[in-house]
């Protein structure tokens, strides 16, 4: 049996049917993909800006020109030289 040539070019028009449809999936999941890394990368710059900012604060609030009036206005004091006692364990347990 021998298949006629409509048959061939039948074939042949679906087979480049097939894989245009493939390329241009292929292309659009591509575009989405780019699209939504592009998004993922903007978060990520607003998020390090955000810590960088946060981190900022938390080192100025940690300085003893911000702590210290603070723990004034809660009664506490700075505690002078000779009411700081170095502890240190016995001789059997250093290491």
């Amino acid at each position: 049996m021998r298949v006629k040539g409509r048959i061939w070019v039948a074939f042949w028009l679906v087979f480049v049917l097939v894989v245009l449809a493939w390329v241009i999936a292929r292309d659009t999941s591509g575009y989405v993909t780019a699209a939504h890394l592009e998004e993922v990368r903007n978060t990520r710059m607003v998020l390090q800006a955000r810590k960088s900012e946060l981190v900022t604060r938390i080192r100025r609030n940690m300085s003893r020109s911000v702590l210290m009036p603070k723990a004034e206005s809660l009664g506490l004091r700075l505690p002078p030289d000779s009411e700081i006692v170095i502890v240190q364990p016995p001789l059997g347990e250093r290491r």
